[in-house]
């Protein structure tokens, strides 16, 4: 039977790599080449390569680009110069979020969007309704492949690679046109997972040849292929939401803790302004919170958490951590739960388990 999700241009790769595949969110993706806890260690003290070229490209360009971003965006955009790179979210008019995404400024009018791959349709069809006259939206998402080449050695691995000084290259900053490996690749200095490293976009015929040669260059360093698997509990350890779990349509960047994207002082007016704006002088209703287990077991996404016989919210995401080894979990609960230290309880499966609120970031990286 042939399979009907979508692949990337490196799908007949992951299998030289051991790569086992799942869906996710109509893609056929590896969720690991190894084992999701090496390819996590990788990862903080070396290097992992993941390909992430399922993300949507959007291109915003054309007169009126900056006052049409700067209505669709939480974050001010006229903060960007040319080579920056901003973390922003886009949300309804109820404050719900329809998407977090990243913006690259290119030019004094052109802006290139990087979207959650399952929000692509979505993001695309909201961007149009809002669409304003001397502005073009286009889908390249086709256009473009994407690698993240993460961890500590990740600068030293793709500079072996270039001759482009790398080191230039600052947090949150890009560079286009540069030569790696004979190929144009906007370099990109973010990424998904807590560690320094960098974000590859090409076309998808560059990426297959940047995926063998940057492996190749890393091998004896250690360099290994990483998966969704580890891309999800190292995000999460760095304290990073994933859309449809601690953001959605019904969850507020001011509730899941993103205050930093969300400029209410800027002149324009954004949608869902105004809710925002009440979130913030009012307080939110409720919060994300970072929780570890006193007892022993694992918070899962979608378990309810209690204060005596009061279900106070649930879990957004949960695991044990690989770096810290402990069972820990994101949690949106009632606001009035939230200080560190409290105690709740988490309901795992049919058990009633003792866990505490804590601060998160869980995991930091040493500059």
């Amino acid at each position: 039977m042939t399979s009907t999700l979508k692949r990337t241009a490196l799908f007949d790769k992951y299998a030289e790599h051991g790569g086992k595949t799942i869906d996710f969110g109509g893609w056929d993706l590896p969720v690991q080449f190894s084992s999701i806890k090496v390819e996590h260690e990788a990862v903080r003290t070396k290097a992992g390569l993941f390909d992430v070229s399922h993300m949507g490209e959007v291109l915003v360009s054309g007169k009126a680009s900056l006052p049409y971003l700067q209505k669709l965006m939480t974050n001010d955009v006229s903060k960007l110069k040319v080579g920056q790179a901003q973390y922003t979210a886009m949300c309804y008019e109820n404050g719900g979020t329809v998407d977090d995404l990243l913006i690259y400024k290119r030019s004094e009018d052109n802006y290139l969007l990087v979207v959650n791959a399952s929000n692509i349709e979505k993001d695309l069809e909201w961007m149009n309704k809002h669409a304003i006259a001397d502005v073009k939206v286009e889908d390249a998402s086709a256009d473009y492949a994407l690698l993240a080449l993460q961890g500590p050695i990740a600068e030293k691995i793709l500079q072996s690679l270039t001759t482009e000084p790398l080191n230039e290259i600052g947090f949150f900053r890009f560079k286009e046109n540069v030569l790696i490996c004979g190929q144009h690749v906007l370099v990109s200095r973010t990424g998904y997972t807590g560690e320094d490293g960098f974000e590859l976009y090409a076309t998808p015929e560059a990426i297959v040849i940047l995926w063998s040669a940057i492996l190749k260059a890393g091998e004896n360093d250690g360099v290994i292929p990483a998966g969704l698997g580890a891309r999800d509990t190292l995000r999460f350890e760095s304290g990073l939401p994933l859309y449809g779990q601690e953001l959605s349509k019904d969850i507020s960047p001011l509730e899941a803790g993103l205050a930093f994207v969300v400029k209410l002082n800027k002149e324009e007016d954004f949608i869902g302004k105004e809710v925002l704006a009440a979130q913030k002088e009012n307080g939110v209703s409720r919060k994300l919170v970072g929780l570890e287990m006193i007892d022993n077991g694992i918070p899962r996404t979608g378990y309810t958490v209690l204060v005596g016989e009061e279900v106070i919210g649930e879990v957004t995401t949960g695991t044990q951590s690989p770096t810290l080894q402990k069972n820990i979990g994101f949690a949106l609960i009632n606001a009035e739960h939230a200080e560190i230290g409290t105690e709740v309880i988490v309901q795992v499966r049919k058990r009633l388990l003792k866990a505490v609120v804590v601060a998160t970031p869980f995991y930091k990286r040493e500059k």
